[in-house]
């Protein structure tokens, strides 16, 4: 097994969210057992060697509800895989990481809170990065969460209400098949990260984080099912190529 690459955002608030545990999470369905430390799956189907790693200029913020970070299916943790400018912080209704407040006040930055438009009023409401200041980078918020969790993080978190709402039109379904959502327009964490870094003109970042998804939904589903992996099939095909 390949030795996992230095802890990253999601890592790290996984690792503090364990610290607090009073007793061991046990995640439901998915692989049992030792679980490799760079990408929680079993050392047969581990995807550390595979993982490809990214600078582009937009940069993203994960909002993560309190057991999301725990969770072995959970995507956020690719983006932070292949995202250098990746921040994770657990969300809490009483109180707000003070780390969270300055990165949101960096001005190189320029927060979107990607948030579906229907619920918003529309003044707040934008469809692209277009008009974004002068010499500012798009930082994408991302509420990681279920859907019932994302609504009532996005109610209850009244620092982002000064920051624009992306709402994205995607035209493809989901192909997430690991944990669904009832409604099939709704995408999965890492799918709306590719979403953002199409519309910020990073082409090559979208389409890594979506080849990405697909291996590792591939070998989760695999070692699910007690199957061994073909490294040399579609999907990991199109990881090698996006990573020459």
């Amino acid at each position: 097994m390949p030795v996992p690459a230095l802890p990253h955002a999601v890592s790290r608030l996984r690792a503090a969210r364990l610290a607090r545990s009073a007793k061991p999470f046990l995640a439901r369905g998915g692989p049992r057992g030792v679980r490799c430390p760079g990408c929680r799956l079993v050392p047969s189907h581990c995807l550390c060697a595979l993982r490809p790693q990214l600078t582009p200029q937009a940069g993203v913020c994960l909002l993560m509800a309190d057991i999301e970070p725990l969770k072995p299916s959970n995507t956020g943790w690719l983006i932070a895989d292949v995202v250098a400018d990746t921040w994770a912080f657990g969300w809490a209704r009483t109180e707000v990481d003070p780390a969270l407040l300055a990165l949101l006040a960096d001005p190189q930055w320029q927060p979107y809170v990607v948030f579906p438009g229907e619920f918003v009023v529309p003044e707040r409401v934008v469809a692209n990065v277009a008009g974004m200041p002068a010499g500012k980078r798009p930082l994408f918020v991302l509420l990681d969460a279920t859907w019932p969790e994302a609504r009532k993080m996005f109610r209850k978190s009244p620092y982002l209400d000064r920051f624009p709402v992306l709402s994205l039109a995607g035209e493809q379904l989901s192909r997430y098949r690991l944990r669904r959502s009832t409604r099939e327009d709704h995408f999965c964490t890492s799918e709306v990260a590719a979403l953002c870094m199409e519309l910020a003109g990073e082409g090559h970042a979208a389409q890594t984080l979506e080849a990405y998804l697909d291996v590792f939904t591939n070998h989760y589903l695999q070692s699910k099912h007690q199957l061994p992996v073909d490294p040399g099939d579609a999907v990991h095909e199109r990881l090698r190529a996006l990573r020459r």
